[in-house]
């Protein structure tokens, strides 16, 4: 069978829309029509080359679709099932997911590089090139075929596009303040970075009762939107922030600061730490670039002296099988915004475009809608 995909050759190269050839599903596998995929930052930062990946690669890692075909032994979901691909497998017998730590399956071993758990890859060019899916998924092809592991099940009534985002950026965010940071009834609640991942922060924080959520970006439109999702403040930068808590505290900080930016720099992290007072936790979700280091804390002042703790984290300690469903209830109960999430729709010829919007500052979240 053959597919358009969306794929990354060479790291600094854009996106190269082609036709590749595609395997069937082989034992616990699937091939899902895909829908609707999300636009992650994660995926720019393979065209950067912040991540580092087994290129060629197919980008895409928030996917919903239809399945087409299964393999055999596939019991977790059947042909004609709506699906949304959780960017984290969740195989349900390794060490981490018989104890409840989904997020941390072992099969995630494999995200940048696309192998399979039975091995290999299904997707193939005509120079005989093996291309792995970003996250064992690739859902910037029109069509995949995927680990049962990284598929859930969702109702049919669900709108392909917000479910796709389920699939990492809202869980990510939002298990971020919820799961990660624990934020109780009351808290103060610093977020920065208002992107698809930080606005579902700013959900989640909101959600468990913070009294204060407060956004530093740079963007306008970003701070506009956070205020809509449920931030009580917003700010441009980390000065006008770190002066506004600490008059709202009585100068004793905020609870939590959490890193949701697009790239993740040593600088942040300083101010993350410095606007959080004693015992309080500074929760890291962003990446940054691969080589980098991004804590850079004196331990006496910023770590020790005050009891502060650093959380990083992978997909806000969410698991998959029961929260991605929770969060599609949540938003069915008008509990959680999800359809305000999207900003723009994109053909997948315009994928350049779209992620040239989403570093301009444009989006909080693109999805492009395959044909």
């Amino acid at each position: 069978m053959r597919t358009r995909a969306a794929v990354i050759r060479e790291a600094g190269k854009p996106w190269e829309v082609t036709e590749l050839d595609l395997d069937e599903p082989g034992r616990e596998e699937v091939r899902i029509r895909f829908a609707a995929a999300g636009m992650c930052h994660s995926d720019l930062h393979i065209r950067t080359g912040d991540s580092v990946c087994r290129l060629p690669i197919v980008g895409g890692h928030e996917g919903a679709g239809v399945v087409e075909a299964v393999g055999e032994n596939v019991t977790r979901v059947g042909v004609g099932d709506h699906v949304v691909c959780s960017f984290i497998p969740a195989c349900g017998t390794c060490r981490y997911c018989a104890t409840g730590r989904q997020n941390l399956c072992d099969q995630g071993a494999q995200m940048q590089t696309g192998l399979l758990p039975a091995g290999g890859f299904r997707f193939h060019d005509d120079a005989g090139s093996d291309l792995g899916g970003f996250c064992m998924l690739g859902t910037f092809a029109q069509r995949a075929v995927v680990s049962q592991a990284s598929c859930v099940a969702i109702d049919r009534d669900i709108p392909f596009e917000v479910a796709a985002l389920v699939g990492c950026g809202v869980p990510t965010g939002w298990g971020t303040s919820v799961y990660v940071a624990r934020v109780s009834p009351g808290d103060t609640v610093v977020i920065f970075g208002a992107g698809g991942v930080g606005m579902n922060a700013v959900q989640g924080a909101r959600y468990a009762g913070a009294r204060a959520v407060i956004v530093v970006d740079p963007v306008p439109f970003k701070r506009e939107s956070a205020l809509r999702f449920g931030a009580t403040h917003a700010f441009a930068d980390a000065d006008s922030a770190h002066e506004a808590v600490r008059a709202m505290t009585r100068g004793q900080l905020a609870d939590h600061a959490i890193c949701t930016v697009g790239v993740l720099e040593a600088e942040v992290v300083s101010r993350a730490a410095a606007i959080v007072g004693k015992g309080a936790q500074v929760t890291i979700t962003s990446v940054g670039r691969s080589g980098d280091k991004q804590i850079q804390l004196a331990a006496n002042g910023a770590v020790v002296g005050y009891q502060r703790r650093i959380q990083g984290h992978v997909f806000g300690m969410c698991n998959p099988l029961y929260d991605i469903p929770r969060l599609l209830r949540l938003y069915r109960e008008g509990q959680l915004m999800l359809d305000e999430l999207v900003t723009r729709r994109y053909r997948l010829d315009e994928i350049n475009q779209g992620y040239q919007d989403l570093d301009d500052g444009k989006l909080i979240r693109g999805v492009i809608v395959h044909d």
